[in-house]
């Protein structure tokens, strides 16, 4: 059967996440000092304490959500008294997730997956002007319909792409910002539930990202990757991968490409998906996988208090 640890992306960020963690287990508490001295800043003291302001920025965001998910996993390590891979088949993660997932199965380098994020960050925040760009989700319609109202709104100096396939019934879209608002328009006269504009700093996951994407490929050019100790199931695939000579061309082509996290779920529910728990914080993974792998165990680890019922639940599957 498969168990798939899956890490979560931006919009799970919280003042304050991972204190616990950081306070209670050596292990995490080593995990934010790591990122701290990779960065060369109190990264930490922004998680504990904020400001959000501070946290949201996406330059901020995307390390502080890799290391919040790293420790909370190195705390289950150690509580459990062996490695993620002999507690799971597959890793995946939601767009800068997906450098959490590859840190947490030995592909990646923590120090590296923070340096990395830190530049993607930045790089995705400065691509398109302040203003110019939206983001909008996209909510009851099915992704063909979306697929083609985001063409319909694309012009010659317009772009809306499919940035975030998250669930049946459940896009986001991304691009220039008339024509997000021209493709929102579309989506409620074609009988969308909602169409609504989300509060974001840059339209990630579209064509307007090209210039990140080329920023990103020269810093992962630096960057080794080591073969995983089990398969990350890539978001611009949908499917398992191995081979670590193709990871920096899969985190390139991110940037740009949409997220696959639907057909990641159907993947994982085709091929006999019984377990998924979400490490790091937040809980927005699991309401997806809910509907998506029905009849799947279902857990959380966004604190110390979660492990104990997580070994659990794998025990009584054993």
């Amino acid at each position: 059967m498969v168990k798939v640890a899956i890490f979560p992306g931006q919009g799970s960020q919280a003042v304050g996440m991972g204190r616990e963690l950081f306070e209670q287990s050596p292990e995490a508490r080593a995990v934010f000092e790591e990122v701290d001295e990779a960065l060369g800043e109190k990264l930490s003291t922004l998680i504990f304490e904020g400001p959000a302001d501070a946290l949201t920025l996406t330059a901020n965001t995307q390390p502080a959500l890799m290391a919040t998910s790293l420790a909370a996993l190195r705390a289950l390590e150690a509580r459990a008294g062996r490695k993620l891979a002999e507690l799971v088949t597959h890793v995946a993660g939601h767009s800068l997730g997906e450098y959490s997932a590859l840190a947490a199965v030995g592909a990646l380098g923590i120090g590296d997956a923070a340096r990395l994020l830190r530049i993607r960050g930045s790089a995705m925040q400065e691509a398109v002007a302040v203003g110019e760009g939206a983001m909008a989700a996209v909510l009851g319609l099915p992704i063909g319909a979306v697929e083609a109202l985001a063409a319909e709104a694309s012009g010659k100096d317009a772009v809306c792409d499919v940035a975030n396939d998250n669930s049946d019934g459940q896009v986001v879209i991304s691009g220039s910002a008339a024509a997000v608002g021209d493709a929102c328009a579309l989506a409620k006269a074609r009988g969308a539930k909602r169409a609504m504009l989300l509060q974001v700093s840059a339209p990630f996951h579209c064509r307007l990202m090209q210039p990140a994407a080329e920023r990103l490929a020269q810093a992962l050019a630096g960057v080794r990757f080591m073969r995983p100790e089990c398969p990350v199931i890539a978001n611009v695939l949908a499917e398992p991968v191995a081979d670590p000579g193709i990871f920096a061309d899969l985190l390139e082509r991110q940037v740009t490409a949409r997220v696959r996290w639907r057909e990641t779920m159907a993947w994982i529910a085709a091929n006999g998906g019984d377990m998924l728990v979400e490490i790091g914080s937040g809980k927005v993974l699991t309401g997806l996988a809910r509907r998506a792998v029905p009849g799947a165990a279902l857990a959380n680890i966004s604190t110390p208090d979660d492990i104990p019922s997580f070994l659990e639940t794998l025990e009584g599957m054993a």
